[in-house]
């Protein structure tokens, strides 16, 4: 059984969240730890949290996939920036743990005009300040699609990332790997995803592989535009997601739809996904 579900709002709570994802037929989510562009985040109700981790055990969810705001850059030319972006990470990693044992996901960042290298270096600095080797979430850095300065638009760069994480946290830090992205950055899952899985495995791992973005888009391969798409209605296609779905290589991680979708939209989605894994 596939593991599905997709972006779901917490403004009525945690166990809500729960509660409307069986509804729709998933056994998995996403949500922001705060909102998306950026602000203050709200203080979890404890109970609120209990209930839906009994909820999540009882119905025998997989793991959840939390993303960060869109606006947490930890590389910001802008010192202000980078310090609110280092508090919003440190206070909403440490809010996971509420959560035991799910992802908190994140897009590593903007270099801007800044150096690449000294970019990659903050973030990791971040990452080993706030990560513990007994905290039970798993951060993700996210694949990206290039879109002017992203890093992660590579393997490569993810790798960098990944090594510099001081071994005693290496366990706690993973990928995410969002199929809009790969594809706009230049990786060609539509004619070579086993290529492109096994490019991964060499230079990352796909022991760090722990989710994945489900995605169509709207533009070409190499585009770097990151504009996501329905499933099946964009340059990826249905034939290509089908095979993502079904790939040996991803099997047991969670899929999240982050598709420009209405709350019936999603529920054809979950429905087509779980189709598409038992044909």
């Amino acid at each position: 059984m596939i593991d599905i579900g997709c972006h779901l709002s917490i403004s009525d709570g945690y166990a809500a969240m729960g509660r409307e994802c069986l509804a729709m037929g998933g056994n998995t989510f996403a949500f922001f730890t705060r909102n998306p562009r950026g602000g203050q985040a709200k203080t979890p109700d404890p109970s609120d949290v209990a209930a839906l981790n009994a909820f999540l055990r009882e119905h025998h969810f997989g793991k959840l996939v939390a993303h960060a705001p869109y606006t947490m850059n930890l590389c910001s030319d802008k010192e202000r920036a980078r310090e609110c972006a280092e508090e919003c990470f440190r206070e909403d990693l440490a809010k996971m743990e509420q959560l035991p044992g799910n992802y908190f996901n994140f897009h590593p960042g903007n270099s801007l005009k800044q150096d690449r290298e000294a970019c990659m270096e903050r973030i990791v600095q971040v990452l080993n300040t706030y990560i513990r080797p007994d905290q039970s979430t798993v951060v993700l850095l996210e694949t990206m699609a290039g879109k002017g300065t992203e890093i992660g638009k590579t393997f490569e760069e993810l790798r960098a990332i990944l090594d510099r994480i001081e071994p005693d946290k290496r366990e706690k830090a993973g990928v995410c790997f969002d199929t809009c992205h790969v594809w706009d950055a230049g990786y060609d899952i539509v004619h070579d995803l086993d290529g492109v899985l096994s490019e991964f495995d060499r230079t990352v791992g796909l022991d760090k592989l722990m989710a994945v973005h489900l995605n169509d888009s709207k533009n070409g391969c190499g585009s770097h535009k990151d504009r996501h798409e329905k499933l099946g209605q964009g340059c990826i296609g249905e034939a290509a997601l089908h095979r993502v779905v079904c790939h040996p290589a991803l099997a047991g991680r969670p899929f999240i739809l982050e598709t420009p979708n209405d709350r019936d939209g999603y529920v054809r989605e979950i429905a087509q996904v779980k189709a598409w894994q038992k044909a």
